[in-house]
């Protein structure tokens, strides 16, 4: 982004364009079912292996918010 210039993210095109589509529906519900399925209020479920619809109780781990959220991601937002 050139400096002084400002952008304005429009959410109405980021989820015709990503969100809506059927895999991250998916992706989405299987992350909230994990959320549910630990029930902690205030944290992160983490999957170890970066697959979101992978809910073995093995996969799964709660982790605080700013842990889970700070670890590289790959060009498929999985974990480096």
């Amino acid at each position: 982004m050139p400096s002084g210039k400002s952008y304005k993210r429009s959410y109405k095109d980021e989820y015709k364009n990503y969100h809506s589509k059927p895999k991250q529906k998916k992706n989405r519900a299987a992350r909230n079912a994990a959320n549910r399925a630990v029930g902690k209020k205030g944290k992160d479920v983490d999957h170890k292996n970066g697959n979101p619809r992978d809910n073995r109780k093995a996969n799964l781990r709660v982790t605080s918010k700013n842990k889970n959220r700070s670890f590289p991601r790959n060009r498929n937002g999985g974990k480096k």
